[in-house]
């Protein structure tokens, strides 16, 4: 099939909600966010302290993962709290890793397990 033949069916089209994702995905911070966020939801707050930056920035970032439909956000009072939704991004981080030959670390700085095992788990 040649370019104008994809072109044509619509198949490179349909390839853009998953360069959406693969962009959202293509920044270390955000990777580090996923990854916290697959243990579970966080406030912005604590997002913002792991992370390190400036809450501005940590935003954007979050905004990047919730356009990509990564992560949903919810307001409680005046906090808001992320959670992911696409636990399989997991997975697909630990796939990633294997072809690079660098392991994601199992440990965050928090001290506690970054990811849960892989395969059958109730992520």
């Amino acid at each position: 099939m040649t370019a104008s033949d994809l072109q044509a069916t619509g198949t490179l089209a349909a390839m853009r909600g998953p360069a959406r994702v693969f962009k959202a995905l293509g920044q270390p911070t955000r990777l580090f966010l996923v990854q916290v966020l697959g243990d579970g939801e966080r406030c912005v707050g604590e997002l913002q302290e792991l992370v390190g930056a400036d809450i501005s920035t940590v935003s954007r970032h979050l905004a990047a993962l919730r356009e990509a439909g990564l992560v949903r956000d919810e307001r409680r009072g005046n906090q808001v709290f992320y959670r992911l939704t696409a636990p399989c991004v997991l997975d697909f981080m630990d796939c990633v890793s294997r072809v690079t030959g660098e392991p994601l670390p199992r440990e965050l700085e928090l001290g506690g397990p970054a990811r849960r095992g892989s395969g059958g788990d109730s992520r």
